[in-house]
């Protein structure tokens, strides 16, 4: 299936946007459905309704969360327990933990109240992680290839330990750009913004993209918001979101919905 000929993003981007990505080869930008030609309206309905592109989550979505092993937050764990100072019970502080590995630590933080001193015991830690050792990911990846419409990967957390897992995964070359909303540096945007800019960038109208992730509350939100069809990974450990258009276990269920 040939999806070439669309244009690349203007050359006006924002200098903090082009470093957010880490372009690849695998696909080139694709035109306009409807650019240079005429079509009647009911081919230009049919035209925008044709999936063009597919944007992925990472974490439970392509890789589970915790992959690298529960050893990789235990320093985290440990210093944000000792500036807890026996404030937040010992079972808040599980469920937090646990929320960790599949929520953004800011989000985590908010959610049970971590005081100042937690916040910055956590977040000294994991803004220098990383993962060393090579990730394999859920069994399906290789299904990525086999969707012949422009992928896109958008992730949000802390840029060092984000990187590190797409490098261990060794995934960047199935992606036409590769977006990471890193929340511990400047120009934090949050998954909707990048989401709308993708669309206005590869000249896409929201109906023509999916939106796959398994976070209710993050890309699947941002996607309803945008009017982008939703697909949730229900991947072990994830609840149902009402809220996404489909619900798929394995990555070979998007197939059909390209068509």
């Amino acid at each position: 299936m040939d999806i070439g000929g669309w244009p690349q993003p203007s050359a006006s981007a924002s200098s903090s946007t082009q470093s957010a990505r880490l372009r690849s080869a695998a696909l080139a930008p694709a035109s306009s459905p409807t650019e240079g030609t005429q079509l009647c309206p009911c081919a230009k309905i049919k035209a925008r309704t044709v999936t063009k592109a597919i944007i992925f989550d990472l974490d439970s979505c392509l890789s589970p969360a915790d992959e690298p092993g529960q050893q990789l937050f235990a320093p985290a764990f440990d210093a944000i327990t000792k500036a807890n100072q026996d404030l937040l019970s010992p079972s808040v502080l599980q469920n937090a933990f646990a929320g960790m590995w599949r929520l953004p630590f800011d989000f985590i933080a908010e959610k049970y109240g971590f005081t100042p001193a937690m916040k910055t015991a956590g977040w000294e830690v994991l803004t220098h992680l990383e993962v060393t050792t090579p990730m394999q990911g859920y069994g399906d990846l290789d299904v990525l290839m086999e969707l012949t419409v422009h992928r896109f990967l958008v992730t949000s957390g802390f840029r060092r330990l984000q990187e590190s897992k797409i490098r261990a995964l060794g995934i960047t070359p199935l992606f036409t750009a590769i977006y990471i909303d890193a929340i511990d540096q400047p120009g934090y945007r949050g998954k909707q913004k990048i989401f709308d800019e993708i669309l206005r960038d590869y000249s896409l109208w929201p109906d023509q993209v999916l939106i796959v992730g398994d976070n209710h509350d993050s890309e699947i939100a941002a996607g309803v918001r945008l009017g982008n069809r939703t697909v949730q990974t229900l991947r072990p450990g994830v609840p149902r979101s009402p809220a996404a258009t489909y619900h798929i276990q394995t990555l070979n269920e998007l197939k059909p919905l390209l068509t």
